[in-house]
Formats: structure tokens, C-alpha cells, sequence
């Protein structure tokens, strides 16, 4: 039996529902459920729904070019974010300079400081780590003026990978040298634009480089070309992208994924762990966790 791709998925559900505006979740929630059977084995790749849909999620956002390619009826709103799609017979699309001018308003409001906590709440909620806040103010003063801006990032965190795992398949992979942890880093920045989208994305580069993955995180992709630029360099350096959505954490995006990278850089974490008290406080975390498979919950997510 013919199956439709998920750009067709996406079309037909947007044309069954005409003039009504969805985020990229709602209509992954909608067209996997639709169509559960298509995607019974992407389902079983992942460990639970929330990463399932997020990878989904993830997918349309990717896939919007085409999407709009094959269905010129389907509109979309890319500012402000979340990024809305619906279908208007006859329709084309057009830019929404209010849109965007409230959008810098908004995002004037903030500073990437008042982003932190929502991010360690969203990373916590939807994707299960635990996370800690990194002050380069507590890194020893010895590598000049925001010398330690290249250093750290702002977010790291733990995903404990074998959390579920059944006790004797832990053990075996704790015996065998395998990965039950992966260790994550993010630079947050409250906007991106064509002025700082490259000064922005090297220093998550720098900052992850120890990271089994590395993200920046912003409220905001404005201008023409920015979001094509993250797309070229995340492709080249692996470094994924969130868009973080202040009002509904729950549709925030991970607009772009970052390469997992088997290894943690070891030498780098412990440079690290030298230079600043709270990634040491963090390591210290971790090395808990490798060695009792024990989380103490009010150790993380503290702001």
C-alpha cells in the first residue's frame, strides 16, 4: 500500500483543517497519531513520546521549504516564534513587519539571564536532564577581558541515559566502558541576527567542545539570512539550535539537532573543572551518578 511521506502527511493534514494555524507540535501530535502505524518503528528508536515528538518536531521545521514548495496554499509565520503553519486556498505569503517589531519588543523585555531558569525548566520537563547554571563570574580571572565567555557555557547538563534500564544491563555497561551518560552544554543568547548569528554560534562551538552535544539557545532568529547561516554552520560543526518559546515552554523547538558525539573530552572537562567552581560542582554531580546510580534531585535544576 502507498504510503504518503511525512511533507504529504503535513499538507493533508493542513488542508483538512483550512484557515486554522498550528504549531510544528500540534500537527506532529496530529499526523503521528493519524497515522500511528507509519511510525511505529521511528517510535521505538526513541526511549519515551516526549522524544519521539520532539524528533518529529524537529523534522517539519527542517522540512518546511518543502512543505510550502509542494503546497503553495500553505502559509507560515515564522516570526513571531512558535512558527505557525495553515493552509488558505489561493493565498501567498507575505512578510508581517508587526509581527516581527513585536517580536523585538518582547525580547527587549528579557535578559538572557531571566532565560535560564526556563531553559533548565523546559530541558528538564520535555527532555528529562538535570541541569546546573554556570557563572563564569566564579571562574579564576587569569585569561583576560570575557576571556571566560569562550570557556563555559552558561547551561550544562546530565541525561541519564540507563535511568529505566533493567539493574544487570546497567552493569554491564558500567563493566564494559559503555555510555549510560551523556553530558550536554548551552549557550544562551536572547536574540540572533545577521550581526552576531557567527560570533554567537563560534562560542557555543568553543564552549561545547568537551560536550556529547552542544546547543544554542535563543527567543529570537531574526533577519533574512540568519536562520540559513545556523542551518550551514550546525551542518558543518554539529552544534544544534533551540528556539525558545518564553510564554509556552511547551512549544519551544529544537530547531536544529545537535551530532551527538560518542566521546566526552575528558582533558577539556577537567580544564574546566580547574578554572570554575560550579562545573566542578557539576562533575562532582556526575561522577555520583557514574558510580552509585544515584540522583539527588534537589542537587539539580537550581538556578
Amino acid at each position: 500500500m502507498f504510503k504518503l511521506s511525512q511533507t504529504q502527511k503535513v499538507i493533508a493534514f493542513l488542508q483538512a483543517n483550512p484557515q486554522q494555524k498550528f504549531t510544528a507540535r500540534q500537527i506532529a501530535e496530529a499526523i503521528t497519531t493519524q497515522y500511528a502505524d507509519d511510525y511505529q518503528n521511528k517510535k521505538a528508536a526513541f526511549p519515551g513520546e516526549k522524544e519521539f515528538i520532539q524528533q518529529v518536531v524537529a523534522e517539519i521545521g527542517a522540512q518546511k521549504n518543502s512543505i510550502i514548495k509542494a503546497c503553495p496554499d500553505i502559509l507560515m509565520q515564522d516570526k513571531p516564534r512558535p512558527r505557525l503553519y495553515w493552509y488558505q486556498a489561493g493565498a501567498a505569503l507575505s512578510a508581517e513587519p508587526e509581527a516581527i517589531a513585536e517580536l523585538r519588543n518582547d525580547a527587549e523585555s528579557y535578559s538572557e539571564h531571566d532565560l535560564y531558569p526556563k531553559l533548565m525548566q523546559f530541558l528538564s520537563d520535555e527532555l528529562g536532564l538535570y541541569c546546573l547554571r554556570i557563572d563564569e563570574k566564579r571562574s579564576k580571572n587569569n585569561r583576560g577581558a570575557k576571556g571566560n565567555q569562550w570557556l563555559h557555557p552558561d547551561i550544562v547538563a546530565m541525561q541519564a541515559m540507563d535511568r529505566q534500564w533493567n539493574e544487570d544491563v546497567r552493569q554491564c555497561v558500567k563493566l564494559g566502558s559503555g555510555q549510560n551518560v551523556a553530558l550536554w552544554s548551552f549557550e544562551v543568547k536572547l536574540a540572533l541576527n545577521g550581526a552576531n548569528v557567527r560570533e554567537s554560534f563560534f562560542q557555543a562551538v568553543s564552549n561545547s567542545s568537551w560536550a556529547n552535544e552542544g546547543y544554542l539557545v535563543t527567543t529570537a532568529i531574526m533577519g533574512e539570512h540568519t536562520e540559513e547561516e545556523l542551518r550551514i554552520l550546525s551542518a558543518l560543526h554539529g552544534i544544534g539550535v533551540i528556539v525558545l518559546n518564553t510564554d509556552d515552554l511547551s512549544e519551544s523547538e529544537i530547531l536544529l539537532p545537535a551530532k551527538r558525539k560518542t566521546d566526552t573530552d575528558w582533558q577539556s572537562v577537567n580544564r574546566i573543572v580547574e578554572q570554575n567552581k560550579d562545573f566542578e560542582t557539576f562533575i562532582e554531580y556526575v561522577a555520583i551518578y557514574y558510580q552509585s546510580g544515584k540522583i539527588v534531585e534537589k542537587n539539580w535544576n537550581r538556578y
